[in-house]
C-alpha cells in the first residue's frame, strides 16, 4: 500500500505591496489564515502570516530576501507552519524551519542560497516496520501503529497523530519494508497513516495528564545534582554575561544527562560557537551506551547571521520534535541557546510591525511567549498511555550580566530551577562558574524520596554544604577588612572547609577523564568526606588542636584529590579514604590529650 494522509490545500496568490526587511505586506490573501505558510516572491522564500488586516497579511520571510520588489507574488499555501515527523530526524542537523543543513551542503555547495530547499527527512529509505495492529483494531489518537529501530540507541515508536479520527482498521501493512510515505495502516473512515506526518510547530501536542516531577535529570555535574538539581520534565535557566560558560556548561549537560534524547537549538549564537558543537558532538561517545552520541540527538542550528524571522520559529522546531520523541514515552532534554537571542528576533520584528515597546523595547507580549514555550516541558502520561518527560535547560545571555533585565526576570517567573552563573568564579576559571549564592532549585524537595531510595544523607549533606557557603559569604566580608587572621580558629575553619567544598567538590573538569562525569553515589561520598573533615575538625579545635595542625592532615588534601583520582567505578577508595581520615583525627585528639595530662 502506498499513500500519504496529509490532505490537498488550496493555493491563495497575492502581490507584495510593501517590504521592510524580512516583513513583508501582501493583499489578495484574504482567504489565508493566521500562521499559514507562503512562498514569497519569484524565489518562492519560505514565510509565514503572522497577522492580518485590512491592509492585507503580514508575513515573515524565514529566508535571505535581499532584492525581493514589491509586486512579486505571494502564494498562500493553506496549512500552518510544520514540521516532518518519522524515523530519521535523530542525528540530523537542521535549520529553523527544518531544512536538513548537511543534505543542502552536499547538494549546493557550503553557502545555501535563499529559495533552495531540501526533502526533511529521507523520503526515499526504506526501514524495516513491526507492526502492532491488524484489521479489525480500533485506532484513534495516540495508538502505536508499529516500531522502527532509527539508530542502535532509538526504537522509534510510531504512533497515530493526535488529530487521527477514532475508527478501526480496515487494512494493516505486515511486517517488512517501508518508505516513510507508504501507508501502513488504512481505517474504516478513510484515513491512511504512514510513517511520517506534520504537525504545526507553533501548537502544543496533547497529552492524557501532567505528572510530577519526581524523577531527577542527572547531568553529572556535581553542583547540579547535588545542589541545585532538576527534575525530569523540569524547566531551568542558565544566565550569565559573555564568557561565564553559558554554553559550555549546557555542552557538558547534553553529553552526560541521562535523557533519551537530546535536541539541541542553536538559537542566534555566533557561528564559530556552533561550529564548535556540530564537529564535536559526533565524536563524542555516550558514557552509557559507548556509541555515539549523535545516535539520540537532533540538532538545529540557527546560527547570528542567519535570518532573524527564522530565530523566532527555531525554538518552536526545536520543542516540537522534543514533543513527537516525549509522546514515544521517552525523557528528551531540549537546550535552547540562547532564548535572549530569541527574545531580540522577537524585539526586531515587534519593531518592523511598528508595535508599541514595552522594557527595553521587547515586545509587550514578550512574558507570554516565554510562558508558551517552557510551558510545553513537562512529564506526562501520553496519548499511549507511557509516561515521557521534557526538560528544558535555556540559556540566557543578559547584556553585561545584569540579571535585573527582562528577559532574566520574566524567564524567573516560569522556571523552577535557576543556575546563575557567576563572572567572579569564570575569570578564576572554576567551572561550572554556577553561583551557589544566587542559585536555586525548587525541586529539591520533590526529588526527595528519590534521593532517599538511593542515599538519605543527600537532604543533610546539601543543607550543611549550602549553610555553611553563605557562612562563608558572610565572613569573607569581614576578612576583606581586616584580614583572616583577626579571626578564631573555628570561624578561620569555615573559610578551609567552604575552599574544599568549591576546590574539590564544586569545580569540575570537562576534560579530565575520570572527573568530566560523576555518578550519584560518587557525588554524595565526597560532599561526605568533606563534610566529615569540617565535622572531625570543629572537634579537634575545641579540643585544643591549633587550626595549623589541622590543616597540615594529610587527609585534607587527599580529599580535595579524590575527584579526579578514583573512577566511579572505585567507590570503596573513598570510602577507605573516610576511614584514614576518621583515624588521623583520631590520632590528633589523642597527641593533643596526652599533652593537656601533661
Amino acid at each position: 500500500m502506498s499513500g500519504t494522509r496529509a490532505k490537498a490545500q488550496e493555493t491563495i496568490e497575492g502581490r507584495i505591496t510593501r517590504i521592510s526587511g524580512p516583513v513583508v505586506v501582501a493583499e489578495g490573501l484574504g482567504g489565508a489564515g493566521l500562521y499559514d505558510v507562503v512562498e514569497v516572491g519569484d524565489a518562492r522564500l519560505a514565510g509565514e502570516i503572522i497577522r492580518t488586516d485590512a491592509r492585507g497579511a503580514t508575513i515573515q520571510v524565514y529566508e535571505e530576501n535581499t532584492g525581493m520588489k514589491p509586486g512579486e507574488s505571494v502564494f498562500a499555501m493553506g496549512r500552518p507552519l510544520s514540521v516532518s515527523l518519522g524515523p530519521g530526524l535523530i542525528g540530523m542537523i537542521y535549520d529553523g524551519i527544518q531544512r536538513p543543513l548537511e543534505r543542502l551542503k552536499e547538494s549546493y555547495g557550503s553557502f545555501i542560497k535563499s529559495g533552495q530547499r531540501g526533502e526533511s527527512l529521507p523520503l526515499d529509505k526504506k526501514w524495516s516496520f513491526t507492526p502492532a495492529l491488524k484489521a479489525g483494531d480500533q485506532v484513534g489518537p495516540g495508538v502505536l501503529l508499529g516500531t522502527v529501530q532509527e539508530t542502535e540507541l532509538v526504537v522509534h515508536k510510531i504512533f497515530s497523530p493526535p488529530d487521527t479520527v477514532s475508527s478501526r482498521v480496515a487494512q494493516a501493512a505486515g511486517a517488512g519494508e517501508y518508505t516513510l510515505r507508504d501507508t501502513v495502516v488504512a481505517t474504516e473512515a478513510g484515513e491512511e497513516l504512514s510513517l511520517v506526518h506534520e504537525w504545526p510547530v507553533r501548537r502544543p501536542r496533547p497529552s492524557r495528564r501532567r505528572l510530577p516531577p519526581s524523577v531527577p535529570l542527572m547531568t553529572g555535574l556535581r553542583v547540579i545534582d547535588l545542589l541545585f538539581p532538576l527534575a525530569k520534565g523540569g524547566c531551568s535557566a542558565i544566565p550569565g554575561g559573555f564568557g561565564t560558560g553559558k554554553t559550555m556548561t549546557q555542552h557538558a549537560i547534553a553529553k552526560f544527562c541521562d535523557a533519551d534524547i537530546i535536541v539541541y537549538v542553536g538559537c542566534g549564537e555566533r557561528g564559530n560557537e556552533m561550529t564548535d558543537v556540530l564537529t564535536e558532538f559526533p565524536k563524542l561517545v555516550d558514557p552509557r551506551s559507548g556509541r555515539s552520541i549523535m545516535e539520540r540527538t537532533i540538532l538545529i542550528a540557527n546560527t547570528s547571521n542567519m535570518p532573524v524571522a527564522a530565530r523566532e520559529v527555531s525554538i518552536y522546531t526545536g520543542i516540537t520534535l522534543a514533543e513527537y520523541y516525549r509522546d514515544m514515552g521517552y525523557d528528551v532534554a531540549v537546550m535552547a541557546d540562547s532564548t535572549s537571542r530569541w527574545a531580540e528576533a522577537l524585539r526586531e520584528l515587534s519593531g518592523r510591525l511598528e508595535e508599541m515597546p514595552a522594557e527595553e523595547g521587547f515586545p509587550a507580549y514578550l512574558p507570554t511567549r516565554l510562558a508558551e514555550f517552557y510551558e510545553r516541558g513537562g512529564r506526562v502520561e501520553t496519548l499511549g498511555g507511557e509516561p515521557g518527560s521534557i526538560s528544558i535547560i535555556g540559556a540566557v545571555s543578559p547584556p553585561g550580566g545584569d540579571f535585573s533585565e527582562p528577559v532574566t526576570q520574566h524567564t524567573k517567573r516560569f522556571i523552577r530551577c535557576f543556575w546563575a552563573l557567576d563572572r567572579d568564579l569564570a575569570n578564576a576559571r572554576h567551572y561550572p562558574a554556577i553561583s551557589w549564592i544566587d542559585s536555586y532549585s525548587e525541586y529539591a524537595e520533590e526529588l526527595r524520596d528519590w534521593w532517599d531510595r538511593k542515599d538519605a544523607s543527600w537532604k543533610d549533606l546539601r543543607a550543611q554544604a549550602l549553610d555553611l557557603m553563605k557562612r562563608e559569604q558572610r565572613l569573607e566580608q569581614i576578612v576583606r577588612l581586616i584580614g583572616p587572621d583577626a579571626l578564631p580558629d573555628e570561624q578561620r575553619l569555615i573559610l578551609v572547609t567552604a575552599e574544599m567544598i568549591k576546590n574539590g567538590f564544586l569545580q569540575q573538569s570537562s576534560f579530565d577523564e575520570v572527573d568530566k562525569y560523576c555518578v550519584p553515589e560518587k557525588e554524595v561520598l565526597i560532599l561526605q568526606a568533606i563534610m566529615d573533615f569540617h565535622r572531625q575538625a570543629e572537634a579537634a579545635i575545641k579540643d585544643g588542636a591549633p587550626l595549623a595542625d589541622v590543616v597540615a592532615l594529610p587527609a585534607r588534601e587527599r580529599i580535595n584529590r579524590l575527584k579526579s583520582e578514583v573512577p566511579n567505578d572505585r567507590l570503596e577508595d573513598i570510602q577507605a579514604a573516610i576511614r584514614e581520615q576518621g583515624a588521623a583525627f583520631a590520632e590528633l585528639a589523642l597527641k593533643y590529650v596526652k599533652e593537656e595530662a601533661r
